[in-house]
């Protein structure tokens, strides 16, 4: 469902999208320009839909995984699409003339669902996240493959020790945040250059600098930065918390909890996203089958 704000302030849903898949829509996302959706679905197909004279046409629909597609996000030029799937693997496929796709390569790794894939904001690196509890870094090659150049375990990394669910950027690209069935959030920064991605395991361009631990009760499913420096986090527990960087003499960063909005959701909530006009409005998304939009106003979300 497409939703549209009208003057006085109401949301109304303005068209619904339909008549494509055969089962759930999971995940979906808006190219750089706004000119495309891209939604990926539990039939094992990622739909691109374009909008243009105010409507929305169907231009093309990627097949290729075997099952469920998990996730699906534009690269920051809008000239690649990713795509997770049950299958274990993620595609990248190429934008062509007149609209039409094709899938330059299949990065396989993972030994379980990869859950989530996300583009850096500014680079030609992308993130997978998954169920064999890692986060895994690809890049180009410059001969148009995508090796893994980063694996963050549990043991090698201070990673997670259980599903990890998603992965968002900070505005300046430099520190992601993921977070997992461990009931944590983990924050990572790049120690290095990311425009020159060194290729083969054992790249150490990212390095855990921190975990948020006890604040939510269940699984936190999802995840997102805001630009103005918010994380906000939504979980099993129904509850979405909110955090930032605090000015600390101790070494190295360390974020604190602004707020925890108990019951934001009858039950799970299964995904929140800032907005990216207005950085202090909150959309989370729920199990009870509603969408709340939330406002940030001081210490209180609304």
């Amino acid at each position: 469902r497409i939703w549209k704000r009208a003057p006085d302030g109401a949301w109304h849903c303005s068209d619904v999208l339909e008549g494509v898949h055969e089962s759930t829509v999971r995940s979906c996302a808006w190219s750089p320009d706004g000119k495309l959706l891209a939604d990926a679905s539990f039939d094992g197909t990622t739909a691109i839909w374009e909008y243009s004279g105010g409507d929305f046409e169907l231009v093309d629909t990627l097949e290729g995984h075997v099952n469920e597609v998990k996730s699906v996000s534009w690269s920051q030029s809008g000239s690649m699409v990713a795509t997770c799937s049950r299958d274990r693997a993620a595609w990248i496929w190429e934008i062509l003339p007149g609209n039409d796709h094709e899938c330059v390569d299949v990065l396989e790794g993972h030994t379980e669902d990869v859950k989530m894939v996300q583009w850096h904001p500014f680079f030609d690196v992308l993130v997978s996240v998954s169920y064999d509890n890692t986060i895994r870094v690809w890049a180009d090659d410059g001969d148009g493959k995508w090796p893994c150049v980063q694996t963050l375990t549990e043991a090698g990394n201070s990673g997670h020790s259980s599903t990890v669910w998603s992965i968002s950027f900070n505005q300046k690209g430099d520190r992601m945040v993921t977070c997992s069935d461990d009931c944590t959030l983990k924050i990572w920064d790049a120690s290095i250059d990311l425009s020159q991605p060194t290729t083969g395991e054992g790249h150490e361009s990212w390095r855990h600098i921190s975990t948020l631990s006890g604040y939510h009760g269940r699984t936190i499913f999802s995840v997102h930065w805001s630009s103005e420096g918010v994380i906000a986090s939504g979980a099993g527990d129904d509850a979405i918390c909110l955090f930032a960087e605090e000015n600390s003499m101790v070494e190295g960063p360390s974020y604190r909890l602004i707020l925890k909005k108990e019951k934001a959701h009858d039950t799970d909530v299964n995904c929140v996203r800032w907005c990216p006009q207005n950085p202090r409005v909150l959309a989370s998304v729920s199990d009870d089958g509603t969408v709340k939009l939330w406002e940030l106003q001081g210490d209180i979300l609304d």
